[in-house]
């Protein structure tokens, strides 16, 4: 199992973002979470198996129709136990 912090940047609020990351997580059952960051970015928590994360991590890159990511930082995360992948309210 695998865990990352995700901080994706760009035009990435306002084009559904978080609903679209959440579908990308369910098929292959990733947990973590997704939220909106008041300086504009999007940062998320995915934790999962290796192929999975790194499939996740790869689509975060194209974003969601209307996106347009300029950034994706990837660093080493702890697994905070979640049991689903949610979205989570803006900080």
């Amino acid at each position: 199992m695998t865990a990352v912090r995700l901080r994706i940047a760009g035009r990435v609020q306002g084009v559904g973002f978080r609903a679209w990351a959440l579908r990308q997580a369910g098929a292959p059952r990733l947990r973590g979470w997704v939220r909106n960051r008041t300086d504009g970015s999007v940062e998320a928590l995915v934790i999962g198996e290796d192929q999975a994360v790194d499939r996740m991590i790869d689509a975060c890159r194209e974003g969601p129709l209307g996106a347009r990511v300029s950034d994706v930082v990837v660093t080493e995360a702890e697994d905070d136990g979640s049991d689903r992948f949610s979205a989570r309210p803006t900080v």
